[in-house]
């Protein structure tokens, strides 16, 4: 188990690797990935894009949008996907807070 996580691992099933903004990590294959990044000790998902505020798993079934990643270019709620072999992880809409957009 992550001791930096409060959220359990599952010891007994394969794992794969994947890349969290350019950090590897060894997953459950199959698991949600929101539930399987948060286990791996991952709690910031995206930051806002007007104030870069950070984001994280809220509902986890999909209706809130906080848990927002990028996959191979296509941004995702990480909740309705399953860990799988090779995800290319990053966060979306990076932003710092106080930039102008002008």
């Amino acid at each position: 188990m992550n001791p930096a996580s409060p959220f359990l691992e599952m010891d007994d099933v394969p794992r794969v690797q994947v890349s969290f903004d350019g950090a590897r990590l060894s997953l459950p294959e199959g698991a949600n990935l929101a539930a399987a990044l948060l286990a791996a000790g991952v709690d910031v998902f995206r930051n806002t894009p007007v104030s870069g505020a950070p984001r994280g798993p809220f509902c986890m079934m999909g209706a809130c949008f906080d848990c927002l990643v990028e996959i191979d270019g296509v941004i995702r709620q990480a909740c309705m996907i399953e860990a799988t072999e090779g995800l290319q992880i990053v966060k979306p809409h990076e932003a710092k807070a106080g930039n102008d957009p002008a």
